[in-house]
């Protein structure tokens, strides 16, 4: 199995967590993982390796510059994913502390969010042409 069909079997599966999930912070937290997941399996799918290494090893004055965030790679592989990428980027920070614990979700924001990683999700997927493939759960 390749790696972007790996990835999307495992955000498919973060889908899966955050609609089991009771606590709002774990379901906003598994839902936007899936949702970073399915972005990587774009990446895997799109990057080329040439243009991977100088969009993050390097900058124009030759010293090597911050890695750049799976969001902002993403918008430069499938830029028809730039609003995603960008409402995606933006809860990074609350998906970060909902991880850690921190109560700063509500329930309807969760199930918000869930809903929209779900939408993002078959969009990757069938970008990727993966939208009717099912996905075996991880054995092991």
């Amino acid at each position: 199995m390749n790696t972007s069909v790996q990835l999307l079997a495992t955000a498919q599966r973060g889908l899966t967590a955050a609609a089991m999930a009771e606590r709002p912070a774990e379901r906003y937290a598994q839902a936007h993982l899936a949702a970073l997941r399915a972005a990587a399996a774009v990446l895997a799918a799109r990057a080329n390796p040439i243009s991977s290494q100088s969009i993050s090893s390097q900058s124009i004055s030759g010293q090597r510059s911050r890695p750049r965030s799976v969001w902002v790679l993403l918008v430069k592989v499938a830029p028809q994913l730039s609003e995603w990428a960008q409402f995606f980027a933006a809860g990074s920070a609350k998906r970060s502390l909902a991880q850690a614990g921190v109560p700063v979700v509500t329930a309807r924001e969760a199930d918000d969010l869930l809903r929209d990683a779900q939408r993002f999700y078959d969009q990757t997927a069938a970008l990727l042409n993966a939208s009717g493939q099912e996905f075996l759960p991880a054995t092991g």
